[in-house]
C-alpha cells in the first residue's frame, strides 16, 4: 500500500498573505499625531558677537519643575502669560524723537520696560522635569502674542491677517506674483514684530 505525500506548504502564498496583512495594518491604524511646535530657525551664525541686551529689553519667563510658571520674579497662571508679552512687546518705551522711539506701538510707553518691539527679547528657561506639555503650552502662548501683534500690524498695513496668510502660503494656496508680494509684505511685518524668543538649556532640578 502507497504511502500519502505530506502536502507542501506554499511559501510563495504565505509571503503573499502576510505582505496583504501589513498592508491593512498600514491602511487601517490610526496613529497618532505628536504634538511639536513648527518654527523655521534663524541661519546659524559664523561669528561669535558681544549682544548687550538692556535689562528692561528682556523678559525673563521661568518654568520649574512642578510647572509653576515665574515670570519676571513673580507667580504667573498659564492664561495670563500671552497678554504679558503682548503688553511687553508692545510697550514702546522708548522716548519721542530717539532713533529707538516706536511709532506703532500701542502700550504704556513705560520707561522701565521694553523700548521698541525690536530690541524687546522673550528669555525662557525649564526645568529639566518640567513636563513636555507645559513647555509646549508656554512656547505656543509666547509666538500666539507674536502673532497677535503681527496681525494687528497686517491689518494695519495691508488689510489682512498675517497668521492667515503665512498659512495660505505654507499650504499652497497662494501661488505665484500673488505669493511673491505677499512674501515681500510678510518679511515687512516680522521686521515690525521679530521674533527674538531665546531659550536657555534646561537648569538641572533644585535650581
Amino acid at each position: 500500500m502507497g504511502r500519502r505525500a505530506t502536502p507542501e506548504v506554499n511559501a510563495g502564498s504565505m509571503a503573499d498573505i502576510a505582505f496583504l496583512l501589513l498592508i491593512f495594518f498600514l491602511v487601517t491604524t490610526t496613529i497618532e499625531k505628536d504634538k511639536g511646535i513648527a518654527r523655521q530657525l534663524p541661519p546659524p551664525i559664523e561669528e561669535e558677537l558681544d549682544v548687550v541686551i538692556k535689562q528692561k529689553n528682556l523678559f525673563i519667563v521661568n518654568v520649574n519643575k512642578s510647572d509653576q510658571l515665574l515670570v519676571e520674579d513673580e507667580l504667573m497662571e498659564l492664561k495670563d502669560l500671552r497678554q504679558a508679552a503682548i503688553d511687553f512687546l508692545d510697550n514702546g518705551g522708548a522716548p519721542a524723537g530717539s532713533p529707538e522711539y516706536c511709532n506703532y506701538c500701542k502700550g504704556k510707553r513705560s520707561a522701565e520696560s521694553s523700548d521698541n518691539p525690536q530690541k524687546a527679547v522673550i528669555a525662557v528657561q525649564n526645568d529639566r522635569l518640567t513636563s513636555y506639555e507645559m513647555y509646549i503650552s508656554v512656547q505656543n502662548e509666547l509666538v500666539a502674542a507674536y502673532n497677535t501683534l503681527r496681525n494687528r500690524e497686517s491689518q494695519r498695513l495691508f488689510g489682512w491677517d498675517y497668521t492667515e496668510m503665512k498659512k495660505g502660503i505654507d499650504e499652497g494656496q497662494i501661488t505665484g506674483e500673488r505669493e511673491d508680494l505677499i512674501q515681500e509684505q510678510l518679511k515687512e511685518v516680522q521686521e515690525l514684530i521679530p521674533l527674538k524668543l531665546s531659550e536657555a538649556e534646561p537648569r538641572k532640578s533644585g535650581k
